[in-house]
């Protein structure tokens, strides 16, 4: 496959065949990097969806339109993994599957200042505003909230920074990024959230790291872990990524 280069803000945004973490007649799951859009906006901005139809046509030499259904979707800033159906068979029961509840996801971020406590809890009511693109968290059901829970192991603490896993309960409208700033522990990077200032290629430490599902068609247990990108603070030389 090649490599697909894409521009934006003087930022260089690179898609390959490495990219993708699973394939199979019904599936493609991919590692998104950080400031892809997974589906196209009113910016006009190529995204993954595009990217991967791309990839599609030229690996195995389709004409016309290529089917393509998004399955689940993750910030433009954030990086990791987005499953996408090659069927519409399977976008029908991997939709089912997300609806139920029967996809595991866990995250990977990285949050300013180091967390007093080794694993928890977050519940609480996510409020979305629209115009603001932005969740507020409420201790108490309000008006249009939805409940979100989520639990949290650290896996390292560092001098300035600590190292999460998400186990993402329910799929709330920014859920993790607004929980943690609510608690003052904004993730780095999320100047939306609170963060103390914003990174070059406009990216925050929010990595969707692995699912876990049945797979729609075969029955069989799916196990998916994605890589962080390989720069800032998600780089080898601070963390045992493999």
């Amino acid at each position: 496959m090649e490599t697909f280069l894409i521009r934006k803000n003087n930022i260089k945004l690179h898609f390959t065949k490495s990219n993708i973490v699973f394939e199979d007649n019904h599936l493609i799951i991919a590692n998104k990097p950080p400031g892809l859009l997974v589906q196209g906006d009113k910016t006009g901005d190529k995204s993954l969806i595009d990217l991967v139809k791309e990839y599609l046509k030229i690996e195995y030499s389709k004409k016309g339109n290529v089917f393509l259904g998004l399955v689940n979707r993750i910030d433009r800033p954030t990086s990791g993994i987005v499953i996408l159906a090659k069927t519409s068979k399977a976008l029908s029961r991997m939709n089912s599957l997300i609806k139920n509840r029967e996809i595991k996801k866990f995250y990977w971020i990285i949050i300013s200042e180091n967390f007093p406590k080794n694993d928890g809890a977050l519940n609480g009511w996510l409020r979305k505003n629209s115009k603001q693109n932005k969740s507020f968290v409420y201790e108490k059901k309000v008006t249009n909230s939805k409940l979100g829970s989520l639990k949290y192991t650290k896996i390292k603490d560092f001098k300035r920074y600590s190292l999460f896993e998400i186990d993402l309960e329910t799929g709330r409208h920014h859920q993790i990024r607004a929980q943690f700033s609510k608690l003052g522990y904004p993730i780095v990077g999320d100047l939306k959230y609170g963060a103390k200032r914003s990174l070059k290629d406009g990216s925050i430490y929010l990595h969707s790291r692995r699912i876990i599902f049945e797979h729609p068609i075969k029955k069989n247990k799916i196990d998916l872990i994605a890589k962080p990108p390989r720069n800032g603070l998600w780089t080898a030389s601070l963390f045992d990524l493999d």
